[in-house]
């Protein structure tokens, strides 16, 4: 006998609200994780252990990757470790005022070769695809573990590769504070006013059957 798991479990969202931590609505069924995920700027300021943040990473670390070639690479920095001067260092002054209070700090860097079924090291042009990917579990874990995570273009790129001893062919992506939520008014008034989860275009916006569409 078939069934629609979507009526059957109930974390599963589908054009009314069914999760408690966000006002954001889906168009079309998913699992209400994918809702609650967003990228606040306030944070408690706690700090974190190295077994949670190990559950991030493995989480990421079950990412699809071409030729399952696993490129990414995070480099963290814990709240109250030595560490932590050098990745907070790095980042816009713009993002320290608010990321300042994270329980953690990393930088995403994808390896940009792999070695192939030749046994030669070649070009990986899906490096900063796959690496996303990591990310994005990574970030999803947060959430389900009672955190949220907030990536960051906006810190220094190249000063982080001395800094971070990262070597020739990897490629630095991101930046991303992680911490657990703290109310909006522990932020700048400019900041507190954006803290909210966000919308999302439509579907109907970006993806096409067949063709593109413009």
């Amino acid at each position: 006998m078939a069934f629609s798991c979507y009526h059957a479990n109930p974390y599963f969202s589908y054009g009314v609200l069914m999760s408690s931590s966000t006002p954001r609505v889906a168009d079309h069924p998913i699992d209400a994780q994918f809702l609650n995920r967003w990228s606040p700027r306030a944070f408690t300021g706690e700090e974190i252990s190295e077994a949670t943040v190990h559950t991030f990473l493995e989480a990421a670390r079950w990412a699809p990757s071409a030729s399952n070639t696993q490129p990414w690479r995070f480099i963290y920095a814990r709240r109250g470790t030595a560490h932590w001067d050098r990745l907070f260092g790095l980042l816009n002054p713009s993002n320290q005022v608010w990321a300042k209070n994270a329980s953690v700090l990393m930088v995403l860097v994808s390896k940009n070769t792999f070695i192939g079924a030749n046994g030669q090291e070649s070009p990986a042009p899906c490096h900063t695809f796959d690496s996303g990917a990591a990310w994005a579990y990574l970030a999803m874990q947060a959430t389900l573990s009672g955190y949220h995570a907030h990536g960051m273009a906006g810190f220094d790129k190249a000063r982080a590769v001395p800094e971070l001893g990262i070597p020739a062919g990897y490629t630095v992506e991101a930046a991303i504070a992680i911490g657990k939520l703290a109310d909006k008014s522990t932020l700048p008034e400019n900041l507190a006013a954006r803290e909210m989860p966000n919308s999302r275009n439509p579907v109907s916006s970006f993806a096409f059957e067949g063709q593109f569409k413009a």
